[in-house]
């Protein structure tokens, strides 16, 4: 059992006196919700069960440091390091085989924080129902605060591509032939207008209330994890439809790994607490591969541990990989982002900013009267268009 510290009368009055500040600093930069629970008064802590936009003291910013540093003075040896990146296809399978879909909670937050995930209302239409043609999408684009995704379907898949164009991105993809003798690549949501990608999907927290959410829209949801025992019980759920989405397995940190749908095809990926749990020199590969399939205008959201959550202070000695990246007893690993890291992550994969900023949330168990610290990072990055001949 994990010691958790409860915040005293006086740091709880420490953490009141900064919200003002963190309140002010943020509203500019937020284009999400990210919460609006404030804590307005440091005797109701315990009223709920969350409050929103926490500043830190410098004295909690200082003991999280030194806890952070007192935990990971003991690494794990090298030469026992390599099986929790070589095995840990087994360590996942492993824990969804015990757990199977009881250990995590559906994301009912997703849309409220990511409301790139449906199409506009201008995009929303009535799937095809027997041979009536489906109504055509209009461009990608959400409007919410000011924010404007400049989307549209100028690099979408053309109608007749030679097969050679996708030499990697389709192959195990059927090939059909037209009239014309034209090769046309033929994939899982070729005809939707609006398609999603869920990286290390799990069990589908995230995919059914997406897939429940645009049942009556022309979008199609893609979820891959590399654990056949999640994807199978993501099949075996009672609200997957093949029509409107494809569950497979896929190791995204295989560069020879081939995905089901071509270069550029793709509106939105989804990295929720995913990227984490990839060794940190295999990450930049794994953002660099995965962009490559977004459309110009597509967006790339992501939401995974930041530093010094509570998370990460809890671990004790000799659990550390390497600094801040650390692994469980079950074998699974986890890493803990800054703001910085993560700008250059998707900044060097050729994505645009749109929105970075940390988490900071005060979590509370009220029947134990205790307080934690949570910090988590949530990123937008955008594929940006190609500049327009001189």
């Amino acid at each position: 059992m994990h010691k958790v510290r409860c915040l005293s009368g006086a740091n709880l009055a420490k953490v009141f006196r900064g919200l003002s500040m963190r309140r002010k600093s943020s509203a500019g930069r937020r284009s999400a919700p990210l919460g609006s629970r404030i804590l307005n008064n440091p005797d109701d802590v315990f009223k709920h069960n969350m409050w929103d936009h926490v500043q830190w003291t410098e004295e909690e910013k200082e003991n999280a440091r030194q806890k952070a540093q007192e935990n990971s003075s003991v690494q794990i040896p090298l030469k026992e390091q390599g099986t929790f990146d070589t095995e840990a296809e087994q360590y996942w399978d492993k824990f969804y085989e015990m757990h199977q879909n009881k250990f995590f909670k559906d994301r009912k937050w997703l849309f409220l924080e990511f409301p790139e995930l449906l199409p506009s209302k201008s995009q929303a239409t009535t799937r095809r129902q027997g041979d009536q043609q489906t109504k055509t999408l209009l461009p990608t684009g959400t409007d919410m605060e000011s924010e404007t995704r400049h989307c549209d379907h100028r690099d979408a898949s053309p109608q007749h591509t030679r097969t050679s164009d996708y030499p990697r991105a389709c192959q195990g993809v059927s090939v059909e032939k037209n009239e014309d003798d034209i090769h046309t690549p033929s994939f899982p949501g070729q005809h939707a207008s609006f398609r999603i990608l869920e990286v290390g999907c799990g069990v589908g927290n995230s995919v059914f209330p997406i897939v429940n959410t645009i049942k009556e829209t022309d979008a199609f949801v893609y979820c891959c994890d590399f654990s056949p025992c999640a994807i199978q019980l993501v099949k075996n759920h009672p609200d997957y439809d093949d029509s409107m989405c494809h569950a497979f397995v896929h190791d995204i940190c295989d560069e020879m790994a081939s995905f089901p749908f071509p270069l550029q095809s793709l509106d939105v990926i989804v990295a929720v607490f995913v990227l984490s749990s990839i060794h940190p020199e295999r990450v930049q590969g794994v953002v660099n591969r995965l962009s490559t399939y977004l459309k110009h205008g597509g967006i790339f959201l992501f939401r995974d541990y930041g530093r010094y959550d509570f998370t990460q202070l809890r671990f004790k000695k000799g659990r550390c990989l390497s600094e801040n990246f650390y692994t469980r007893g079950d074998g699974t690993c986890v890493y803990f982002f800054t703001e910085e890291e993560v700008h250059d992550l998707f900044s060097i994969a050729g994505l645009e900013e749109l929105q970075n900023l940390e988490d900071r949330r005060l979590q509370v168990n009220r029947g134990k009267k205790v307080a934690m610290h949570r910090v988590w990072m949530q990123s937008k990055y955008r594929k940006p268009f190609p500049p327009l001949p001189s």
